[in-house]
């Protein structure tokens, strides 16, 4: 939960860490609400998410509503790409959209239908989502390759 709280946050460890203990928080007080009709995991995962779009909202920084701006940020402790992974940097700069269904589906094995259901969003976005963000990554990564 704590790395993918930090990914969203864009490496924020104090907030990450923050959610990450709202979320289980939430857990334990919902844990009877539980149905098993999917993965404990995603479960868990949908609670984290609710958590980081709970904290955004809050600080007025809801994703989703304006793309360019989110785009063109950029986080100034990963603005040195010698201080983290390339890949890591250039998820920071996707989309939060793009950036949770990669994180969801290719990084912590989430199917495309989990991801869905943690996201609260159509399967269809979800896979476009993750289509168009591994475009962006490779895009990215083959910029800063050798010439």
């Amino acid at each position: 939960m704590r790395g993918l709280l930090r990914q969203l946050t864009r490496t924020d460890v104090a907030l990450a860490d923050d959610l990450a203990q709202e979320t289980f928080l939430r857990a334990y007080k919902n844990i009877r609400g539980f149905r098993g009709e999917a993965r404990f995991s995603t479960w868990l995962y949908r609670i984290a998410y609710n958590c980081f779009r709970e904290n955004a909202r809050r600080r007025k920084e809801f994703v989703g509503i304006d793309e360019e701006q989110l785009q063109s940020e950029r986080d100034p402790q990963v603005a040195d790409p010698g201080l983290k992974h390339d890949l890591m940097y250039a998820l920071s700069l996707l989309p939060l959209h793009e950036r949770s269904a990669i994180l969801l589906c290719c990084q912590n094995g989430l199917s495309h239908e989990e991801a869905a259901r943690v996201l609260d969003i159509p399967l269809g976005t979800v896979k476009t989502n993750v289509l168009r963000g591994r475009e962006k990554l490779k895009r990215t990564l083959a910029a800063w390759g050798p010439d």
